[in-house]
């Protein structure tokens, strides 16, 4: 449920139906606009009664909420939402770009790669150090050893960082390193990890799971943000369907639904999505047209040798490239190109 207060209310009279709601042991978010106020209820709401709501000074009316999401919801939050990660931000009228390898392989290697995607345009330095992989028997990362090679990189380039996390342990080490975690497409509900990196203080990108209703991911999101870390920002990265030509399918459709559901940042993952660099380009260019918020996008010094993911890891010249192609995109979206 929310409350939609009269233009210019008081301070004095949103002070007073706060103070109400909260007197009866629910929780409080506020959204300030130019002009209206928005008090987003979360709770057991059969304490109160709507009827005490309605005769507060100022208040306009109440609105109900009938999705279990709450404070990921755009009625609770109709202004976009902007996070900061590092030195940048991801969210509304640019373009956040996110690239590196998928997994850290050597301290070189990240250097590197770091060093070619800044130039590029990259504003994120994206790296694995924890790969949850399908067999146990692929490379499963350098673990803290990668988190530490991020670092130098971020030092040495002043890119931000963003890592995936896939246990307590990792979060815990991860905060040592880097500016952003990432729960990948397989812990989309471990809903466990999701509470940790609620806890975490880093903002997190949550990416959707591999056959996860947009209902779905939401609700995950607000496993994060009810432990108190409003910094989520939402991935697509394809979902699992009957089609084989494609490593996942590409559900673009799935950015303009957020759009109109919730508050948060969303990019896009062509890399995993499709599993092949041919289809990279053409998909990030689509999800720039789809209003998508960044992209994450895998790049490597040497796909043909990469430890994981090379079929879908754009070269340093291909990438390059495809930062060039995207700035007319973003200048038809009304988007500058962050770099």
């Amino acid at each position: 449920m929310i409350i939609v207060m009269k233009p210019q209310a008081s301070e004095q009279s949103i002070r007073a139906v706060t103070k109400y709601i909260e007197d009866n042991g629910l929780q409080v978010h506020l959204s300030k606009g130019e002009e209206v106020t928005i008090i987003g209820m979360v709770g057991d709401k059969s304490k109160l009664s709507t009827e005490n709501l309605v005769i507060f000074k100022d208040v306009d009316r109440i609105v109900p909420v009938t999705e279990s999401y709450k404070l990921a919801n755009k009625k609770f939050h109709p202004q976009p939402t902007t996070v900061q990660v590092g030195n940048t931000s991801i969210g509304p009228d640019s373009l956040t770009i996110m690239a590196g390898p998928c997994a850290v392989e050597t301290e070189k290697q990240l250097l590197l790669i770091a060093e070619e995607v800044k130039k590029a345009g990259a504003t994120i330095l994206r790296g694995g150090a924890y790969k949850p992989r399908t067999s146990p028997y692929s490379f499963q990362g350098l673990e803290e050893e990668g988190l530490r090679y991020m670092q130098e990189a971020k030092a040495a380039t002043g890119l931000s960082t963003i890592c995936e996390v896939v246990s307590l342990e990792a979060i815990e080490a991860a905060v040592k390193y880097v500016d952003m975690i990432q729960i990948g497409a397989r812990n989309m509900q471990n809903f466990i990890l999701l509470k940790e990196a609620g806890q975490s203080g880093l903002p997190v990108l949550l990416k959707r799971g591999l056959s996860a209703t947009i209902d779905e991911w939401l609700n995950a999101a607000e496993y994060i943000i009810a432990e108190g870390n409003p910094n989520v920002v939402l991935c697509e990265r394809g979902i699992r369907t009957f089609e084989t030509a494609t490593r996942n399918t590409l559900d673009l459709s799935a950015v303009p639904v957020l759009r109109s559901r919730t508050h948060l940042p969303i990019i896009v993952d062509p890399s995993h999505s499709t599993g092949s660099y041919k289809y990279v380009a053409p998909m990030a260019k689509a999800a720039v047209a789809c209003n998508a918020d960044g992209l994450m996008i895998e790049v490597h010094n040497d796909p043909a040798h990469a430890l994981s993911d090379g079929p879908q890891s754009l070269t340093f010249g291909k990438f390059a490239a495809l930062t060039d192609e995207l700035k007319p995109f973003c200048q038809i979206m009304g988007r500058s190109f962050r770099d």
